[in-house]
């Protein structure tokens, strides 16, 4: 690698964008960034012109030498880039707000990345990502491109399975978020903490728990446990775990796996959102606005507090610590999503998991963690079956496939309602579904 780094972001206009700027200004002498290119659509073209100039004089206020540049031309970014990072929404937030509403509707979980809103965010998602590739393989093909597009697991699995292209990393933040909130549930420094994960992206299990190497496990589920139960993410609604079901467990789940393990309380709180007009979207939507509101300020030139209250916390630590860890070979452990190679023995080889890694210049080596808890291996089977059959269908453009993805999510589990959802999701976002067109003009009649 060149020792100026150039990195791309597609889907520069996020608001997530400043998180990411602070993270290189923060590392800029262990991962030298010379450029950074933001690069969005035209209809994030305003939305990029705020953020690029939020990013410019947050550098200014650093004395950091990096270079922004923001364009709408993909192809014009992406030359002799050694690193893409990807945190695209296609659609916008509006596409997300479908996504929540219309299986709410029929009284089903609506939820950005799991059940039937997952998936259409996928379906979505998946081609775009794999046109970033078709130019990535021309442009900078040695690059790597560290996508934080949810579903991350997912888009994952679709580009180690289909499109001819292995230097591809999913990044999630919530991992590196749980072990913030378990350092200061022991009263630890984040640094002298480490947790075995494994399992699928917003499917994952905290397995093991070290301080300084030495295993804590015991310690935080027989002393800790009443506040390791309410470990929860912005974007999720804190319902507690019991001790008893913890101990059961023997693992820590993730704040997702209330959907899953809660699913009726989960449901409830959905659909009385719902019934105010209400989902995480909506309420998403206006801290945008007022984000881009602050970051439109030409006087602010750090990354604004506001930013906590979007479920992206931690986004720059996770994005950031894997990039130099790659670029300085540091060979530290962090949790990412790869192929599996036999680390969790509950799950084939060859699928995208979320596990513990070691972090080289050559990429991600999964740790051994050998069989998830026998309460855990189930659903966590099932769902991987969910996200292949989804893959298969973005690819596929075929009605079929994506009727028996949606009907096995455990979300969903009925044909008659996931019929429905998915012909109502189909036509809903029909400018967003190429692969679909033939299909949604024989449901539109």
């Amino acid at each position: 690698m060149k020792n100026g780094l150039k990195i791309v972001t597609i889907g520069g206009g996020s608001s997530y964008t400043p998180e990411l700027v602070e993270g290189f200004i923060l590392r800029i002498k262990e991962l030298p960034v010379k450029e950074l290119w933001l690069v969005d659509v035209e209809a994030g073209k305003e939305k990029l012109a705020i953020v690029g100039d939020l990013a410019r004089r947050m550098v200014k206020k650093a004395g950091v030498d990096l270079e922004i540049f923001t364009t709408l031309d993909r192809r014009e970014a992406l030359k002799d880039a050694d690193f893409i990072t990807t945190q695209l929404r296609v659609g916008g937030l509006d596409a997300r707000i479908l996504d929540e509403s219309i299986p709410a509707r029929h009284g089903l979980i609506g939820q950005e990345t799991n059940g039937a809103g997952g998936m259409f965010k996928a379906l979505r998602t998946i081609p775009v990502i794999f046109s970033i590739i078709e130019d990535a393989k021309e442009l900078c093909p040695d690059a790597w491109i560290i996508n934080f597009t949810n579903p991350a697991g997912l888009v994952t699995e679709a580009v180690l399975r289909y499109a001819e292209w292995d230097k591809f990393i999913g990044v999630c933040n919530l991992p590196y978020g749980m072990e913030v909130a378990t350092a200061k549930m022991l009263d630890v420094e984040k640094s002298r903490l480490r947790i075995d994960f494994a399992g699928l992206n917003h499917m994952v299990f905290g397995l093991d728990f070290y301080v300084d190497g030495k295993s804590v496990k015991k310690k935080l589920f027989h002393d800790l446990l009443d506040q390791a139960g309410s470990v929860t993410m912005k974007n999720i609604a804190n319902l507690p775990w019991s001790p008893e079901f913890l101990r059961g467990l023997d693992a820590m789940p993730c704040a997702y796996h209330r959907y899953y393990f809660q699913k009726e309380e989960m449901l409830k709180h959905v659909l009385e959102d719902f019934a105010h007009g209400k989902t995480r979207g909506t309420i998403v939507k206006e801290v945008e606005e007022q984000l881009f509101r602050q970051y439109a300020d030409p006087t602010l030139d750090i990354k604004p507090e506001e930013l906590s209250q979007r479920g992206g916390a931690f986004y720059s630590d996770a994005a950031c610590n894997l990039i130099s860890s790659m670029y300085n070979d540091k060979r530290d452990i962090q949790t990412v999503n790869t192929r599996n190679r036999g680390a969790i023995a509950s799950l084939p080889n060859d699928v995208a998991v979320e596990v513990s890694c070691v972090i080289t210049k050559e990429g991600p080596r999964p740790l051994t963690m050998g069989r998830l808890p026998i309460a855990a291996e189930g659903i966590v089977q099932q769902i991987k079956a969910f996200e292949l059959l989804v893959a298969k269908a973005a690819i596929s453009g075929d009605y079929n496939d994506a009727l028996v993805a949606m009907i096995t999510n455990p979300l969903v589990q009925s044909e008659v309602l996931g019929r429905k959802v998915l012909d109502e999701l189909l036509i809903a976002h029909k400018r967003h579904l190429p692969q679909f067109k033939a299909v949604i003009q024989k449901l539109e009649g």
